[in-house]
């Protein structure tokens, strides 16, 4: 290879079309299916892949939803958290978790992340504790779990129920237990984007409640069970037949892909291990880690970012902007120097190119990219 990167085919973040590719026909076949029965809102197909996620994470109930915003905000609303209780989230969260909080009548509070993995720090989440505390969202971020133990033992302390925002943590484990496990309720995005990911908006609420699986039900579909019959007052909420097509046949690509992503992880890590300005993820003790994102941490970050677009590499930044400073959130009264871990870490984060089917030539100019950056 050249000391100067080929920029002629450009390396995407996230290659969708080759993970389509994997499944086109399968996808096909079940689309023409639901053309064929009419049944394009829930039905069988929705049905069929609720089952089948629910068995590959081994959690009872999977209910799906149009979408993971909605998902994180039907799980705040089947616990019954109060109106205006506090829900304490990672400031380093995309902004739908707090959104989400928001939507079902509740404030969203903010915590501190630790600032070797970035996940919810059970101090910081300590210390935010109030007496309005209703309910913590841990954020299982990049594809690793927060620690679940030490979020709960802290959340007993205010007997504060647990909702996992599990949106980028598909396959992944903590000493066993699987994402969606651990809370009461947890949240699940398929955004095209994640390890499994919809062909459009789609999400799913997991719990191993039967009565809460049937509240998220109800208040998804107009608070009915039956038709023109409604026992609460819901919303619109429901997996459409060709997302649960899609869902599906990509569900038995993940555990694969998932295992591509860490090989991809690892390779990333020793072509990387000789730059010393670039910190490198560090999965937690006893996480399974299925990698959503490679995310390095580096100094002069946007010069970096730019030098590898100019090279056609599209990295990407997750997230330039905690939640607690975005000007929608201005009102709960947050400033710079709340939450310094998340802050610091906001200026440094780098999202390089990570998907199933990244090669490893692809990788080499990646870091190459990254080594002339720096250089």
């Amino acid at each position: 290879m050249s000391s100067h990167a080929d920029t002629t085919t450009a390396i995407p973040l996230v290659d969708l079309r080759a993970a389509h590719a994997e499944v086109a026909a399968e996808i096909q076949a079940g689309f023409d299916g639901v053309i064929a029965s009419t049944a394009f809102i829930k039905g069988e197909a929705a049905e069929a892949f609720e089952r089948d996620y629910a068995a590959f994470t081994g959690v009872a109930h999977c209910v799906g939803v149009a979408n993971g915003t909605d998902a994180i905000e039907l799980a705040l609303r089947a616990a019954e958290v109060p109106a205006g209780a506090e829900v304490i989230m990672p400031a380093n969260t995309f902004v739908a978790t707090a959104e989400a909080a928001v939507r079902a009548g509740a404030r969203p509070a903010f915590a501190d992340v630790d600032p070797d993995h970035l996940l919810l720090d059970p101090h910081a989440l300590e210390a935010a504790l109030s007496q309005e505390t209703g309910a913590v969202v841990p954020v299982h971020l990049f594809g690793q779990i927060a620690p679940m133990a030490a979020i709960a033992h802290v959340a007993a302390q205010r007997g504060a129920v647990i909702i996992e925002d599990a949106a980028q943590a598909h396959g992944a484990t903590q000493n066993g237990g699987p994402a969606g496990s651990f809370g009461l309720l947890a949240g699940v995005s398929f955004y095209p984007g994640k390890n499994l990911g919809a062909y459009g908006d789609a999400g799913a609420v997991l719990t191993r409640s039967a009565e809460h699986a049937r509240r998220v039900r109800l208040l998804g579909d107009h608070g009915s069970e039956r038709r023109y019959e409604h026992l609460i007052i819901g919303f619109n909420s429901r997996l459409d037949a060709f997302q649960a097509v899609v869902l599906r046949a990509r569900l038995r690509k993940l555990a694969a892909g998932n295992q591509a992503r860490r090989q991809a992880a690892s390779r990333y890590s020793e072509l990387l291990a000789d730059l010393p300005e670039v910190s490198l993820p560090v999965t937690a003790p006893g996480n399974e880690h299925v990698w959503h994102l490679y995310v390095i941490r580096v100094p002069r970050r946007d010069h970096v970012l730019r030098c590898l677009q100019d090279e056609g590499i599209q990295a990407g930044i997750h997230y330039p902007v905690p939640v607690h400073l975005q000007p929608a959130f201005r009102h709960l009264g947050y400033g710079p120097g709340d939450f310094p871990v998340a802050e610091a870490a906001a200026g440094q984060l780098l999202s390089l190119p990570l998907y199933p089917q990244i090669t490893e030539e692809q990788q080499v100019r990646v870091v190459g990219a990254v080594r002339r950056a720096l250089g």
